[in-house]
C-alpha cells in the first residue's frame, strides 16, 4: 500500500521530508534564466533546475511535492515541465505527491481522478497522464466529489491528501466556525476523511486517505491527531510561512509517525540564503534538506 511505503521511506532515512517542487522561473539562479525570453524557453530552464534538484536529494529525502499551479503559468509547456518533473523524479525512486487541489463532483471529478491518479482509455490503449502517487483534494463538495478519487486509489495503489486544516491564516474564516454539535468545521471535515479512509488503511494503522494539516496552527493540528488517529498528514507551512518544527510535532504520533512535512522556498532558493550563499544552488538545496532534517528529529524524536 502507497501509504506504507511512503512511511518505510521516511523511516529508511529517517526524515518525513517532501521537497516542495513549487518551482518558478524568478526562482532560478541568474545564469539559467540569461537570455530566456518565452515560455518554451522558460519551461525548459524549470526542468533542468528540477532535475538538478531531484539529482541531489533523492537519497536524503523520500518525497516530493509538485505544486501543478506553478507549471500551468507557463501554459502547455508548463504542462509538459510538469509531466517531466513527475516521470523524473519517480525514475529516481522518489513518492510524488501531485499538489493540485482537485475539486469537482460526478464525471468531471471522474476526470481529475484518472488525469493524477487513474488511467485515460485512447481506443484500446490506457495511458497514465500524470501519474503522481498522492493527490491533493478539496473536499468540500463532499463525498460525491472524493468517490472517483477512491475508486482509482483502490485500482492503483494511489492515495490522496485532502484539505482539512490549511496553513493560510484566513482559512480560520471557515474552517474554524463552529456547528451546532460544537466541533469546528475542520473537525467536521476530518471526521469525514477517517470514514472515508476506512477501507485503505495499511500495516502501520494509516489510511491512504491523509489530510492537509498546516504547521502554522498547532493548537488546530494536536485536536486533529487526538481525533484522526488513522489519517497520515501531509504537513504544509514549515519554514518561509513561519511554522517551526516544534510547532509541527503535534502532527506526529507517540512512536514519530503520522506526518510529511513540505518545504518548498526554503529549499528551492536555499542558494540566496547567506548560510548558504558559496554552494551551487542544487547543493544548497541538499544542505538545506539536512539541516530540516535534523531540525524535525530534533523536535519529533528529541
Amino acid at each position: 500500500m502507497i501509504v506504507d511505503t511512503l512511511i518505510e521511506k521516511i523511516e529508511q532515512m529517517k526524515n518525513p521530508t517532501a521537497v516542495g517542487l513549487d518551482t518558478a522561473f524568478d526562482y532560478l539562479p541568474d545564469d539559467m534564466r540569461a537570455g530566456v525570453g518565452d515560455l518554451r524557453g522558460a519551461a525548459d530552464a524549470i526542468v533542468a533546475f528540477n532535475k538538478a534538484i531531484v539529482d541531489k536529494v533523492a537519497d536524503i529525502v523520500p518525497c516530493v511535492k509538485v505544486q501543478i499551479a506553478y507549471y500551468e503559468m507557463y501554459g502547455v509547456d508548463g504542462l509538459r515541465a510538469f509531466a517531466e518533473t513527475v516521470r523524473y523524479a519517480k525514475e529516481k525512486g522518489l513518492i510524488v505527491i501531485t499538489d493540485a487541489k482537485r475539486n469537482d463532483i460526478g464525471a468531471t471529478a471522474e476526470c481529475y481522478a484518472k488525469t493524477f491518479l487513474g488511467e485515460t482509455t485512447v481506443g484500446e490503449a490506457k495511458f497514465n497522464a500524470f501519474d503522481s502517487d498522492f493527490l491533493t483534494v478539496n473536499a468540500y463538495l463532499g463525498s460525491d466529489g472524493i468517490k472517483p478519487f477512491l475508486g482509482w486509489m483502490q485500482k492503483r495503489d494511489k492515495g490522496i491528501f485532502v484539505l482539512v486544516k490549511t496553513s493560510n491564516p484566513s482559512g480560520a474564516e471557515l474552517q474554524d466556525q463552529k456547528l451546532e454539535n460544537g466541533k469546528t468545521v475542520y473537525e467536521y471535515m476530518g471526521s469525514l476523511v477517517e470514514k472515508w479512509g476506512e477501507d485503505s488503511v495499511g500495516k502501520y494503522g494509516y489510511s491512504a486517505v491523509g489530510a492537509v494539516v498546516g504547521a502554522t496552527h498547532p493548537v488546530q493540528a494536536e485536536i486533529l491527531r487526538r481525533e484522526m488517529p488513522h489519517t497520515f498528514f501531509l504537513i504544509p507551512g514549515y519554514g518561509a510561512q513561519g511554522g517551526t518544527a516544534d510547532d509541527l510535532k503535534v502532527c506526529f504520533d507517540a512512536s514519530g509517525r503520522g506526518g510529511i512535512v513540505n518545504s518548498s522556498r526554503g529549499i528551492l532558493c536555499a542558494y540566496r540564503k547567506e548560510a548558504y550563499a558559496r554552494l551551487r544552488f542544487d547543493d544548497a538545496a541538499r544542505q538545506a534538506c539536512i539541516d530540516m532534517k535534523e531540525d524535525l528529529s530534533r523536535a519529533i524524536f528529541g
